[in-house]
């Protein structure tokens, strides 16, 4: 049964604007700490000079402070911050003149009052030449225009990749559909989606996004090769069930990273669409590369019988460039590239889902 109330240590010290209240008792519970009438009043049961007790003391303030104070408590001590209602010096803390005995000052925050006036004329300072600083900084009068002009496309490619998800799932789950009339029914919006990613590299070459160039050169030329070279110019491979695989793989991973940025342009952050956006792509990425390539290696025999996008150089030897030569030294170029971009997604894994670092004192 606890014993009777007692009264902890306490030591104040005050600036113009605050005054600071550390209490001597660990391992603190159940505080209990009220400003009425001015009156500060405290209870609270924890480890003190007397041991293990329930401690309590009132302190009635020299002039008016706010009516909420600010606690924080540790393992040894609880700390109170209380606001003053007007900037002044006070000449001691307690209406009463006489201090009593459970009250200290501070030292190791004790200042007087010209120590305090340079400590406070300082703050003013730093805070004068932070706004110094960030008025040199020259506004961006595009800013909001920028902001618009991200959100709105971000939200046209959301709406794009949407369409053809949920086209395709519904007609091959639902109305059981085949694979092989993909392209017909999905091309026209996979290719206004697709070309509309064009603005990225633009975007990131005028700094308005701050994603790598590189790899979004590699990933949007390399869709756009396989779409408009590969099964936009061979009617053959339209009818291809790679084809609905393709579309599948690519369609699922924007599903995600496209409403991610939208709302990043707007400071919002939702946690499962983080987490989402920056994991989807590890079993996703590998199986469209694997497609693409697929894909190439199917369409290899169709270039070598009909001779398309084969060049003839004029010269006495006759020299022919087959595009199959090609598209086999592109197939090394892309399983390079899923490496590199593999990569620089891992590399933006970990900076947004690892650990986070603490920062060492």
């Amino acid at each position: 049964m606890a014993g009777p109330s007692l009264r902890p240590h306490v030591h104040w010290a005050q600036r113009h604007r605050q005054i600071f209240l550390r209490v001597e008792l660990s391992d603190v519970r159940n505080p209990d700490i009220t400003i009425t009438d001015n009156v500060l009043h405290f209870r609270a049961q924890g480890h003190g000079a007397k041991g293990d007790n329930i401690y309590e003391f009132e302190i009635e303030f020299l002039e008016p402070v706010e009516p909420k104070p600010v606690c924080r408590v540790t393992q040894r001590q609880l700390n109170i911050t209380v606001q003053k209602k007007e900037s002044n010096w006070w000449e001691r803390l307690t209406k009463q003149e006489k201090r009593p005995l459970f009250l200290a000052p501070d030292f190791d925050r004790w200042l007087d009052e010209s120590d305090a006036e340079m400590e406070l004329k300082e703050k003013e300072e730093e805070k004068i030449n932070k706004m110094k600083i960030e008025s040199r900084v020259p506004k961006d009068p595009f800013k909001h225009l920028k902001k618009g002009y991200l959100i709105m496309y971000n939200l046209v490619q959301f709406l794009g990749f949407s369409w053809i998800f949920v086209n395709m799932t519904v007609r091959l789950f639902i109305l059981g559909k085949s694979f092989y009339d993909t392209f017909h029914t999905i091309s026209d919006m996979m290719y206004f989606c697709q070309t509309l990613a064009l603005m990225e590299i633009m975007n990131s070459l005028i700094g308005l996004v701050r994603s790598p160039l590189i790899p979004s050169v590699m990933q949007i030329f390399g869709r756009n090769f396989v779409l408009f070279v590969i099964l936009g110019s061979l009617e053959e491979m339209q009818s291809k069930p790679v084809v609905f695989f393709i579309f599948y793989f690519w369609s699922i991973t924007e599903l995600f990273r496209y409403p991610y940025y939208m709302l990043s342009c707007i400071g919002i952050e939702w946690k499962p669409l983080t987490w989402l956006r920056y994991t989807v792509w590890i079993p996703l990425y590998p199986l469209g590369g694997l497609s693409e390539a697929v894909c190439i290696v199917q369409s290899i025999p169709i270039f070598s019988e009909t001779g398309k996008f084969s060049l003839g150089l004029p010269n006495p030897l006759n020299v022919t460039i087959q595009f199959p030569f090609v598209l086999q030294i592109y197939l090394i170029a892309l399983f390079l590239g899923i490496f590199v971009n593999f990569r620089h997604l891992y590399k933006q894994r970990k900076q947004h889902l690892g650990p986070k670092k603490r920062k060492v004192k």
